[in-house]
């Protein structure tokens, strides 16, 4: 077995590499071929559904259950804020900086860590797969949505995102709705028709107002944000329609198809979801991962920030190295020693579990 210091330098440098090839969400091609390559140079079998990177534990037993180790390798592309090349990976007072390496290249290369240490132990109780994941910051459909189907039947799973290693035990989903509020047009100089801009904002000050019967113990209330508002043609028209876009952050308490249709029973205008399928998720406080973490001292809370947990049909933890406020910041960085505490951490929260 290799050593765990042995594995957490491989690891800074596969991430090394990894943040030198440009990863961008539905361009990923050159990491997964590079974290593929990594895994076959150890003896590990590869399969590929598209940038998608799966690999199973050496001695996988149908009889038994399995659990997911899932983290992205695709990224943002830099913010406009970078002072550094973003696709060099220097290291600086022990800060390794790069694009993606926060977010979520630090989590991805521990998790792949974690999975070669009990690679080829026997007796596990737990099959593990690994899922290199791509898509995952566009909530592409040919990320893990696609790539889960093509997995064998997992139990639970590990989502590997920054929380500086503490238990995110649940996470808001998303709806993005397109509204639509209906006049009818006329001159404004005149009493004629029904000015669309004034029914929209009956409807925009119940998104602003509104507050939900349910409130989740880890999430809080669900927020609703108008984002984003359009009518009219000229200054003397008055306008026959007035759209908006409202930005919901789901949480466990409701479905998103729940929500959705509250919304819809309560206001005037017409109300499109762009996608239901970002869901909230939760995990029990008494599933053995999460005990196995409070055990090793680390606190739980709920992230108001989405990951591939939202597309996962299984319970799920999510837990990681490295800070999400650093996530798609400029001059994105990981500290070394925040992957040596993954790598360890990661392998002592599997350790009571198989």
């Amino acid at each position: 077995m290799t050593s765990i210091v042995q594995l957490t330098e491989d690891s800074i440098n596969l991430l090394r590499q990894m943040i030198a090839t440009p990863s961008f969400s539905r361009d990923e091609e050159g990491t997964a071929s590079l974290i593929g390559q990594y895994l076959m140079k150890r003896g590990v079998k590869v399969h590929r559904v598209g940038n998608n990177v799966i690999a199973y534990n050496q001695y996988f037993d149908k009889d038994k259950p399995t659990l997911l180790l899932n983290s992205h390798h695709d990224t943002v592309k830099p913010n406009p804020g970078y002072t550094r090349n973003p696709f060099e990976a220097s290291i600086e007072a022990g800060k390794l900086y790069g694009l993606g390496s926060n977010d979520a290249g630090g989590c991805l290369v521990s998790l792949i860590a974690t999975f070669l240490y009990y690679y080829s132990q026997r007796n596990l109780k737990y099959n593990i797969c690994l899922l290199a994941s791509a898509e995952e910051e566009v909530s592409g459909k040919n990320g893990i949505e696609e790539a889960y189907k093509h997995v064998s039947s997992c139990e639970f799973a590990i989502v590997g995102e920054p929380t500086l290693l503490d238990l995110a035990v649940a996470e808001k989903g998303l709806m993005v709705l397109d509204c639509v509020a209906h006049g009818e047009s006329g001159h404004a100089a005149r009493e004629e028709g029904v000015n669309a801009i004034y029914k929209g904002l009956e409807d925009i000050h119940w998104f602003k107002s509104y507050q939900f019967d349910k409130t989740s113990s880890y999430l809080g209330p669900i927020k609703m944000s108008v984002t984003m508002i359009n009518a009219g043609s000229q200054h003397n028209v008055v306008p026959a329609s007035c759209s908006f876009v409202v930005d919901v952050r789901t949480t466990d308490v409701y479905s998103n198809q729940e929500v959705l249709d509250i919304i819809q029973s309560q206001v005037q205008s017409e109300v499109t979801a762009r996608s239901t399928r970002l869901n909230p998720s939760v995990i029990d406080l008494e599933h053995p991962i999460v005990l196995s973490g409070i055990k090793l001292g680390k606190k739980i809370y709920g992230s108001p920030t989405m990951s591939d947990q939202a597309l996962l049909p299984i319970p799920s933890l999510k837990i990681g190295p490295g800070n999400s406020a650093r996530s798609h910041t400029a001059d994105e960085f990981i500290y070394l020693d925040e992957i040596k505490e993954g790598v360890k951490l990661y392998i002592d929260l599997l350790r009571d579990i198989l």
